[in-house]
């Protein structure tokens, strides 16, 4: 049997990221998470009879000959795997550490994973429907922020128009785009707002907050898309007590502060602009503290001093007349 597997809390991404990879080989069947962001469930609730995803309880109990990998590297457990299964994967994230040596590894560096299997759609001259093609776009959309993240690339425009050729809607893609918040989600976001605090590294602004989500299971990235947009910050890090243990959701506005590699301090990954970790063992304030702490050496300055000065200036005293300091500025060069 051969299978197509994405990350848990699927977002739009690694929903198109499996439609497009069955698409691609339909000898390969796309399988479900158990846990989709809820906007991603909305968009299955109306138009998931026309897609050919799985879920987990329908698998057969055969061995799985090979699986690819789409938006992730990391293998979902799963009945069936053995040491004889090829592992393939398609992904737009930095390489992780300890990747078996045997896996085949497709990363590029585009603003969505969708992009990199959408170009081979491209190549084979496949025909999408409507809703096909708007998965594949939402997916695109939704992970470079309509096309407008600093991590976008001319790849994925070019796969957004190709997609918008073969019938996908705007309309429809931006009614799930902007999917309101569920109750508890509304909570959590009004809890985060009212904890918030705000430091500044090197002129930049950043907030930092944390907050509760033990009795939902809902996913936390549309708070923090919502908070990023309605507040002005440079930076914002969320600290979320859920069950499964502190959630840290991180998300930037400028290319000087990198999301991913704060996330890999924290056993976590992602994207410059956006990147989450889960922490066990640890309490809320030890992971703010350390969060702070490696903001320090995290954040990069616009500019530094080293940058601007003048290697060994002209000095002056009190004692020295303005026009001996008329004279040297002519001669130096100093215009200011």
């Amino acid at each position: 049997m051969n299978i197509i597997l994405t990350h848990e809390q699927t977002d739009f991404d690694a929903l198109a990221s499996l439609l497009a990879a069955h698409l691609m080989d339909e000898q390969y069947i796309p399988v479900l998470p158990r846990k989709l962001n809820r906007n991603v469930q909305a968009f299955l609730t109306i138009y998931g009879l026309d897609m050919p995803f799985i879920e987990h309880q329908d698998l057969s109990k055969d061995l799985l000959e090979k699986v690819i990998l789409v938006d992730t590297q990391s293998m979902v457990t799963l009945k069936g795997f053995h040491k004889g299964t090829k592992v393939k994967v398609f992904d737009h994230h930095p390489k992780k550490e300890n990747i078996p040596d045997d896996w085949e590894l497709l990363l590029n560096n585009t603003g969505a994973a969708t992009t990199i299997l959408v170009e081979v759609l491209q190549e084979k001259s496949t025909k999408l429907s409507m809703p096909q093609a708007t998965l594949m776009l939402l997916g695109i959309y939704e992970d470079t922020g309509g096309l407008k993240y600093s991590r976008t690339t001319d790849r994925d425009l070019r796969a957004a128009a190709f997609l918008l050729n073969q019938g996908a809607s705007l309309q429809v893609a931006g009614e799930f785009l902007n999917h309101p918040l569920s109750l508890s989600q509304q909570k959590i976001y009004s809890d985060l707002k009212a904890n918030i605090e705000t430091y500044d590294f090197h002129g930049f602004t950043v907030i930092v907050s944390c907050g509760e989500a033990m009795d939902t299971d809902d996913e936390l990235s549309s708070i923090a898309h919502k908070l990023r947009d309605n507040l002005e910050l440079d930076a914002l890090f969320l600290l979320i007590n859920t069950r499964s243990g502190i959630q840290l959701v991180a998300r930037t506005t400028t290319d000087n502060i990198d999301a991913g590699e704060l996330a890999r301090h924290f056993g976590g990954g992602g994207h410059l602009r956006a990147a989450a970790a889960l922490v066990r063992d640890r309490e809320i304030n030890e992971i703010k503290s350390d969060l702070l702490k490696k903001l320090q050496t995290l954040v990069i300055p616009t500019l530094t001093v080293e940058e601007i000065m003048s290697i060994e200036p002209q000095l002056i005293t009190t004692s020295t007349s303005v026009e001996e300091v008329a004279d040297r500025m002519r001669v130096y060069g100093y215009e200011g």
